[in-house]
This record gives C-alpha cells, sequence and structure tokens, in this order.
C-alpha cells in the first residue's frame, strides 16, 4: 500500500538489522500463529515466549485481543476492518523484526490474501506461519469465553468459523492440532523448527 503523501522520504539509519541481531545473537523473525478462535494462539505464543526467555531469547508477542485494546481499538470485525487490522499489525511485526526480536503474533487472520502479504513483507525465512488447528465441534466444546455459544445464538454477527470464514493455510511451515496435543509438544515443534532453521 503506497502512503497517501507524497512528501516524506525514507531514511535509513547507520544500524542495520544484522547488526541487532549480532548483539542480541538471535534472529529477527515473525512468527505468526492463525487459527480458529479458542484453538490455543494466545496459550502458545505466551508459553513460547517464556520458554524462549527463559533461553536468553527476547521475544514478544502481539495478542490480537491486546492490541484491539489499543493500536486497532478503532477497528470491528467486517472484512475491511479484518483486513486493516492484519495490515496494520503485519506493519508493526516487520519492525519489530528488524530491531531483532522474535516476535509472535497470535491472530485469528482469517484471509490466506493477508497472511501473505504479511509474510512478503519480509525476507524468505523471516516468516513462520503456524497453522494452531483445532476442529470447529471441540472449539463449541471447549469456548473459554463463551464466544461461540453467543456466535451460535445470533449474538455476535461476523464470527468466524461460525458466520465468518477462516481460509486455512496450505502450506504453513508448523502444523499444530491443539486437540491432540498439549501446550507443551506443541511449543516444543515451534522450539525445534526453530532450532533446526539455526533461529535459536
Amino acid at each position: 500500500m503506497d502512503p497517501k503523501s507524497k512528501n516524506i522520504v525514507w531514511h535509513e539509519g547507520k544500524v542495520k538489522k544484522e547488526d541487532r541481531e549480532k548483539l542480541l545473537g538471535q534472529k529477527g523473525i515473525i512468527i505468526w500463529l492463525t487459527g480458529l478462535p479458542a484453538s490455543g494462539k494466545s496459550t502458545i505464543a505466551h508459553e513460547l515466549e517464556w520458554k524462549l526467555l527463559e533461553m536468553g531469547k527476547l521475544a514478544y508477542v502481539l495478542d490480537g485481543d491486546n492490541i484491539r485494546h489499543g493500536l486497532n481499538s478503532d477497528l470491528g470485525f467486517s472484512p475491511e476492518d479484518r483486513k486493516e487490522n492484519i495490515r496494520r499489525i503485519s506493519e508493526v511485526a516487520k519492525l519489530f523484526a528488524e530491531a531483532g526480536l522474535i516476535t509472535i503474533t497470535a491472530f485469528i487472520s482469517p484471509y490466506r490474501e493477508d497472511r501473505k502479504r504479511a509474510r512478503n513483507l519480509v525476507k524468505d525465512g523471516e516468516f513462520i506461519e503456524v497453522y494452531v488447528k483445532c476442529p470447529v465441534e471441540k472449539l463449541i466444546e471447549r469456548d473459554p469465553k463463551g464466544l461461540y455459544k453467543k456466535a451460535l445464538s445470533g449474538e455476535i454477527k461476523e464470527f468466524t468459523g461460525i458466520s465468518a470464514p477462516y481460509e486455512e493455510p496450505e502450506n504453513p511451515e508448523i502444523l499444530v492440532e491443539t486437540d491432540k496435543e498439549s501446550v507443551e509438544e506443541s511449543v516444543g515443534k515451534i522450539l525445534d523448527y526453530l532450532r533446526s532453521k539455526k533461529i535459536i
């Protein structure tokens, strides 16, 4: 997306991403968790952040609900607002990765096109899509916030997986299945991948 203003110039700094990575002893990347509501994205993201911290790595979680309390508090859940929500967070995640952080996002991000746009903001290998998969029946049963119940009764409109679409990732780098795996197993899969790619 081109900026509205034409009177702006990009300023290149003296410090490069590689300099920050060397200082921190890690790679600045985006780990993008996507999945239906209540699939376990936030739980996995925060546990992963904690495990990385214990390993001496600097990570930060950008969580869907939390971001909607501040940066994206002006957005609702229409298709247009969902796209803008993900566009903004993609740009923030890119900045965090540029700063050398292991950036973990936990957003439903229901549209493949939006996730692809986020991927294209960074270099190959710097965007790791994690599909947090769980059958809808299990999520309705789980329903920690009571949102599925409200969606099924029509109280919540535009609810992903019930009255709004979710486009499953076609080729995620990592698949975790939270109806079959513990949080520790799912986090372990992600850590194993990061080690295999020499990110940590």
